[in-house]
């Protein structure tokens, strides 16, 4: 049995694309944890799609075995990989409270970021003991000396404390190790306690059913023992235990500290959730261990298979998906337009994106999504407060009291040059600024408060533009404010589109209208009539294409005789289109739904 002394448990924290996963490689090398035959890039991401982006969404636990040359120990580290993009932060949550340490990571050419703020907070409230990392020495674009002032200056760390590495190289990852052993304290716990083990994350296997991810916190698990899910109220029988090393290994049992799976064969995902504390049935815990609570969705949108028998499959993967990501939420939505699906709830547009894009590849799944909205709060007319998270439930103006939307506090930290560009975007998004601060002599953060809505779009992608690239963000809920907010429909051949609406605020509606009627004109296919696209509020409509009729040639069959046989013609052929206006029905491809929510709407 291992003793609790010689056991680790750290997460890697960063900014997207700071290095997190490249130091995981090397430290997976350097203790030989994984063959050189066997030796990938980005070892921990298993996903193709984190491979492809080059980011990190799912968090990642391994096991290895490091040598210290400081006493000549072997000491057992349990390493847990994290994303480092705002959408994910969840994540970051999760394996902090496995561990109790973590390894800062900081690019030497970009200094600190929003992200890495966040980051450093979310460790400090789990009381985590921090090993500040400057990463990427080796290029010649790195100014290590300016960015360790600005982390000596702006999180309070000492100069001498903070280590210079090249994960790519190898340089400096040896001392990481070492600092490692000598900085982060071993893991405390009741060996004879009663068992007490936290569920950070799980995993569906199709042949076993849950694999749930678990830390030890007191006492022990081993195979064979009935235990039960505090939260859940579940008893069942542990049929396997084991470490992830990174692949699943079996061992007899789990003591206090360690980190690794556990199998029990059950079968029904929404048995085991994240979170959870694992008891042993006999002589259970008195109380659960401090879990995270549910992160709530900021972002709402429909998912609707293309084909209308994949509805069942859908669900199925939604449920699979929701194990290792505990941020989705979803519930059965019916269009008139799509068929049967979902209305899913997402933390930011990134993890809406990805969650479809996991769907579509690993479940074989062909969805479309409607526009992404975030939930307000309405008080009617009659003091009863609801929250509508789609424009459907929108009430009618005239029993509207008050409208409360959603603000968030938003970092953006950019290099001075764009101080002018990215403030003129933040106002033109509704913005109300705080608060700004040098970070160093070329860096500035810039505190604003902001509307969810205008930033879950395409805000990102906009202050990245404006600030060719430089400018990084982080947010987080703040509040609920009133708000002078409008529901825009969107009708077409005079049927109102439901799927289209959208909730806007009042001074952008006119313009965002004119905009999402011009391009659904483009959108939409000409038909034997003429299809009318109006956005209006209420009955009152403010903006107008028209997508205009195919036109058959009548009068091709006649040559020569009265003219009047042509004005015949033309004049019958001009009550059909009339009536075939009324009773038409208009076809709206599937991908005209998801097309026009990108517009850029800073007008």
């Amino acid at each position: 049995m291992t003793e609790n002394k010689l056991i680790r448990n750290f997460s890697i924290i960063a900014h997207i694309d700071h290095g997190k996963s490249t130091l995981a490689d090397r430290i997976l090398e350097l203790t030989q944890t994984v063959s050189p035959r066997e030796m990938l890039d980005q070892y921990l991401d298993d996903m193709d799609l984190e491979r492809e982006r080059g980011i990190t969404i799912k968090s990642h636990a391994v096991r290895v075995i490091h040598n210290c040359r400081v006493d000549g120990n072997k000491y057992i580290f349990n390493l847990i990989d994290t994303p480092g993009h705002v959408d994910f932060s969840y994540e970051v949550s999760r394996s902090l409270a496995a561990c109790e340490g973590a390894v800062l990571v900081v690019d030497a050419t970009q200094g600190i970021q929003a992200q890495t703020l966040a980051n450093v907070y979310l460790a400090l409230d789990n009381k985590l003991k921090i090993i500040p990392v400057i990463n990427k020495i080796d290029l010649k674009s790195a100014r290590p000396d300016e960015v360790s002032e600005e982390m000596s200056k702006v999180l309070a760390i000492e100069k001498d404390s903070i280590l210079q590495i090249s994960a790519k190289t190898g340089q400096g990852v040896s001392e990481i190790l070492d600092r490692i052993v000598t900085d982060i304290p071993s893991p405390k716990g009741d060996m004879e306690g009663p068992l007490q083990a936290l569920i950070f994350d799980s995993q569906y296997d199709p042949y076993r059913g849950v694999v749930a991810l678990i830390r030890v916190v007191n006492g022990y698990i081993n195979k064979g023992m009935k235990i039960k899910f505090i939260a859940e109220n579940i008893v069942t029988d542990v049929e396997e235990v084991g470490i992830l090393v990174p692949k699943k290994i079996k061992k007899e049992k789990l003591a206090v500290g360690e980190v690794g799976y556990i199998i029990t064969g059950i079968k029904e995902t929404s048995h085991i959730t994240v979170g959870d504390t694992v008891t042993s049935s006999e002589s259970p815990a008195l109380k659960s261990l401090p879990g995270y609570r549910k992160p709530k969705s900021m972002v709402y949108c429909g998912l609707f298979p293309i084909e209308g028998g994949d509805y069942e499959n859908l669900r199925d993967a939604l449920g699979k998906l929701l194990l290792n990501d505990s941020s989705l939420n979803f519930m059965p939505e019916v269009s008139s337009a799509l068929g049967f699906g979902f209305r899913c709830g997402f933390l930011g547009l990134l993890h809406m994106e990805i969650v479809k894009e996991r769907l579509e590849r690993e479940y074989g799944l062909k969805l479309v999504t409607t526009a992404p909205n975030v939930a307000y709060k309405i008080t009617k007319s009659d003091e009863s407060v609801i929250e509508v998270k789609r424009p459907n439930d929108f009430p009618s103006q005239e029993r509207i009291l008050k409208i409360e939307e959603p603000y968030v506090a938003a970092t953006i930290v950019t290099p001075k040059n764009y101080i002018g560009e990215v403030m003129k975007l933040a106002d033109q998004k509704r913005g109300n600024f705080v608060d700004m601060q040098y970070i160093s002599i070329d860096r500035v953060e810039i505190k604003y408060k902001m509307p969810l809505s205008e930033i879950i779009v395409d805000f990102f992608n906009l202050l990245k533009s404006v600030t060719s690239g430089f400018a990084s963000l982080d947010y987080e809920f703040l509040e609920y404010k009133p708000s002078d907010l409008v529901k825009l429909d969107i009708l077409v051949a005079g049927e109102k589109v439901e799927e289209m609406s959208v909730i806007t605020h009042r001074d952008r509606a006119y313009y965002l209208g004119r905009e999402l009627v011009k391009e659904l004109r483009k959108q939409i296919p000409r038909h034997l009539f003429e299809v009318a696209i109006q956005a209006s509020i209420g009955k009152k409509v403010i903006a107008r294409e028209s997508v205009a009729a195919f036109r058959k040639d009548v009068i091709a069959k006649l040559y020569g005789g009265d003219v009047t046989r042509k004005r015949k013609l033309l004049e019958k052929q001009k009550k059909g289109k009339k009536r075939m206006k009324k009773i038409g029905k208009v076809e709206i491809p599937s991908e005209v739904f998801t097309s026009f929510y990108r517009l850029d709407t800073r007008k």
